[in-house]
This record gives structure tokens, C-alpha cells and sequence, in this order.
């Protein structure tokens, strides 16, 4: 209870900021920076380098309420059926751009559900990357997977395509938090689902889990969490609900009267992170877990963890090219997102132009802070030296100063690293923020807790 106390004082429970998937967050992002920024940085890129490609499939036959993801439903295939059309569009648009001789080493399909696309869609896109980008020899596939919206003709069809790692939409298993956040899905459905990708030779399997969803209960969670360790997942994304109406409209459907406080969303999520633990799991990050043989928890064991737009990574790539409506690049320069409505990405490449729409290009101040942020999020700690090095001075010590004073307790100065203590940890989105050069951006961004 007296850490609670001093969480609480440190404004755990009112805080609300970003989740540091990028430095700077999407908030910063700006009109200027865009699809001639986007091709100058593409045409940048060294072919002796692998490169990560993130595509983005906004459609679903649902829409789950709680969702603040660029999605939107569909009864029928033929509005998907024409977005594949301009994806394959604008692959071509990216091959006029690209240097010869780039390839790729990391695929990630997100959404929306990409398993909305039937076996034929599925082999026709998959084709139409790799013509684009070839393979290395080690290529690893990820998609994102409804087990309510996938059968075994398209598990055969990712898999002949190279997929090797599934990402399974879980939430919560109790019927009334899925009741409540629009997301019905029976434990069956999903075992049979985990059970066909283990049978098509899927060895790497990620589940992910929400907490402080309406509803939801310690027993409730101890239910769901007891059910997801018979599935033996092989890591676990554990995120907190972020409750945005505001920008989410569909989440205005869920009471908010049902919604955990924020002292009760940290016990669930403590909860939660004793459980998987205690099963066996490595803590990864603030929000991870990974059996030990999991290439994620080798990375964080090696200190080659990264976070990105899909959260917590091993990606060693250093450039990610993001591909179709909202999606988002990062290179070495900076950051471009495509434009995020279906109708606005369409049209730009109908245009015969690159679909980036709005981003930021990074100062040095900006790339140093990132890396602070990075090292925050993904160790707990930084590393001075190493920082100071890539600074080419401590540009950031009035900031460590600060935080060792504000924090005292929570944060400590061990030689030449600044170092969370794992009382601290639930404090580290909150710590990270102080690293911050955007702190007056108007955003609403998701509860610390």
C-alpha cells in the first residue's frame, strides 16, 4: 500500500501519455512533411540493408467497440477486393522510388483483419510484395489473426506464403466484458484457430490481452488469463484500454459507468503480469511476456529490444515502410504516414503519387531524446555513455537531474546509468514523457496506469 501511496503521488492515476511507439508520438506530425519527403528517404535507402514493411488492411466484417485503430466495416469483399487493387498500386508506385536491389527481411499484415481477405486475396497480395521486395533468406511473416474470421484454406494459404508468426485478437475471454466492447468470441472458436496454426507449422504465436475493458473483474481476468496459458502462446501483449470517445467514436457505445478506476486497472494489470510470471513468462517492457525460448525475450536478454509501431520488436531492420491507408513509415530521417482515410489514400494513388500524406523530419535534438525514450521504454534504464556518445554531449542533463530529484525512490543513478527501480516501473511512460520536447501538444493520450 505504500507504493500505491507513491504512485499515486507521482500521478500514475491521473496522468494520460503517449505510449512512445515513435518519438516524436503521431501527434507531431505535420502536413509539410510528406510524399516528396517520403521519396527522397525511399530513394536514400542502402540495397546492403534489409528493410521491414508493415501493411495495413483497414477492413472488418465487425467493428469492436473498443478499437481506436484506422478501420471500417464491410459486409461484402468488393470494397476489398478494390483496395487490394490500389495496395498492388501503389507497391509500383514504391518500386519507381526504391533503389535497386532492396530487400526484406521483416512483413507485418495489421488492421482491420487481414484475415478477412480470402485464400486467392491472401496469395495475390502476398505475391505482389514480394515482387517488390524480395525475401532474404530468413524473412519473418506476421499477421494479425481473428480466430472468429479465419479458417483453414487461408492458415494454408499464409503459410504457403511464408507467414511464421501469428498475432491472435483475444481481449477477454468473460461474455459480458466481450458483450460490452462489441467483440463476441468463444474460447472453442479460438482454440480451434491455435490448433490450425500450430497444425500448418505456425511456431511463433502471439496473443494479445486487455485490461481495464468494461466489466471486467480480478476473477473474470484470473479466468481469462488461466485459459490463455492452455493456448501456450508463445509471448503475450498485455495492454491497457485506452478510453478516447473522443477520437474513437464507436467508443461511445461502451458505459463508461463499467470501466475499472485507475487504481483498479493497475491491480488487473499487476494481476496479470504475477500470473504470466509466475507461468513461466519473462517481463518484457511494460507490456510484454515471452516464454524464454521466444525471440523476444532474446532480445530483451541482449538488450536488442526496440519498440515501434506495432509495439515491442526484435526487428534488427532499421527502416520500416509503411504500406496502404493510415500506415506509417520510419527511416533513418523521420517519419511519413499515408494519408488514413480509405477515400483520401485512394485518390493520391490514382494520382500516380506516393500515398504520404503528413509527417516529421528528425532534428539530432529530436533523435537524442528518442533515444532516452527508447531506452526508458525498452530497459528501464539509460545508459549515459552510450547516449552522451550519440548526443556528442549531455544535451539531456538538466532533464536527468530533474527526474532523479522528482522521482527520488523511483529512479536511481547507478555509475553511468540512470535506472528505474521495479517499483518504479509502472512510472516509466510517465518518466519517459520528461525526455519530451512535445509536452503542449493538444493530444488526448491513453492513462498511465
Amino acid at each position: 500500500m505504500e507504493n500505491i501511496a507513491r504512485l499515486r503521488e507521482r500521478g500514475l492515476f491521473d496522468a494520460r501519455v503517449p505510449r512512445y511507439t515513435s518519438y516524436p508520438p503521431a501527434t507531431a506530425f505535420r502536413a509539410q512533411v510528406d510524399a516528396t519527403f517520403q521519396r527522397d528517404c525511399l530513394g536514400k535507402l542502402d540495397p546492403a540493408t534489409p528493410v521491414s514493411v508493415y501493411v495495413h488492411i483497414p477492413f472488418c466484417e465487425r467493428l469492436c467497440w473498443f478499437c481506436a485503430c484506422r478501420t471500417q466495416g464491410t459486409t461484402t469483399l468488393a470494397p476489398v477486393e478494390t483496395y487490394l487493387t490500389y495496395l498492388r498500386a501503389e507497391l509500383e508506385l514504391l518500386r519507381d522510388s526504391l533503389p535497386a536491389g532492396i530487400r526484406m527481411g521483416e512483413l507485418h499484415w495489421g488492421g482491420g483483419t487481414p484475415t478477412i481477405l480470402p485464400p486467392d486475396m491472401i496469395r495475390t497480395l502476398a505475391a505482389a510484395i514480394f515482387d517488390v521486395f524480395p525475401p532474404t533468406d530468413d524473412l519473418r511473416f506476421s499477421v494479425e489473426i481473428d480466430p472468429t474470421l479465419v479458417d483453414a484454406d487461408k492458415i494454408t494459404a499464409l503459410a504457403d506464403m511464408g507467414m511464421t508468426r501469428a498475432s491472435i485478437g483475444i481481449q477477454d475471454f468473460a461474455p459480458d466484458v466481450q458483450a460490452a466492447i462489441g467483440r463476441e468470441q468463444s474460447y472453442a472458436a479460438t482454440r480451434t484457430c491455435v490448433d490450425a496454426l500450430r497444425a500448418a507449422g505456425i511456431t511463433s504465436l502471439n496473443a494479445d490481452l486487455v485490461y481495464g475493458l468494461p466489466f471486467q473483474t480480478a476473477d473474470k481476468l484470473a479466468d481469462t488469463i488461466a485459459k490463455v496459458r492452455a493456448l501456450e502462446p508463445d509471448r503475450i501483449a498485455l495492454f491497457g484500454y485506452a478510453h478516447v470517445p473522443n477520437f474513437a467514436k464507436r467508443q461511445k457505445l461502451i458505459p463508461e459507468s463499467a470501466l475499472p478506476a485507475e487504481e483498479d486497472r493497475y491491480h488487473l494489470a499487476q494481476q496479470a503480469a504475477r500470473a504470466f510470471t509466475a507461468a513461466g513468462y519473462t517481463a518484457i517492457g511494460i507490456d510484454h511476456f515471452g516464454k524464454p525460448e521466444d525471440s523476444l525475450t532474446r532480445a530483451h536478454h541482449t538488450g536488442h529490444l526496440r519498440r515501434n509501431f506495432q509495439g515491442y520488436t526484435d526487428d534488427s531492420c532499421p527502416t520500416l515502410i509503411g504500406i496502404g491507408a493510415s500506415s506509417i513509415s520510419q527511416f533513418a530521417q523521420g517519419y511519413v504516414q499515408n494519408a488514413a482515410a480509405t477515400a483520401a489514400y485512394t485518390q493520391r494513388i490514382e494520382s500516380g503519387i506516393l500515398a504520404g500524406h503528413r509527417g516529421y523530419a528528425l532534428t539530432s535534438e529530436d533523435q537524442t531524446r528518442a533515444a532516452a525514450i527508447n531506452m526508458l521504454m525498452c530497459n528501464f534504464a539509460i545508459d549515459l555513455d552510450l547516449l552522451n556518445a550519440r548526443a556528442g554531449a549531455d544535451a539531456l542533463a538538466p532533464v536527468h537531474a530533474a527526474i532523479l530529484q522528482d522521482f527520488a525512490g523511483h529512479v536511481v543513478q547507478e555509475g553511468q546509468h540512470l535506472r528505474i527501480t521495479p517499483e518504479g516501473r509502472p512510472l516509466t511512460r510517465i518518466i519517459a514523457q520528461r525526455y519530451d520536447g512535445f509536452t503542449d501538444i493538444a493530444a488526448q493520450y491513453s492513462q498511465a496506469s
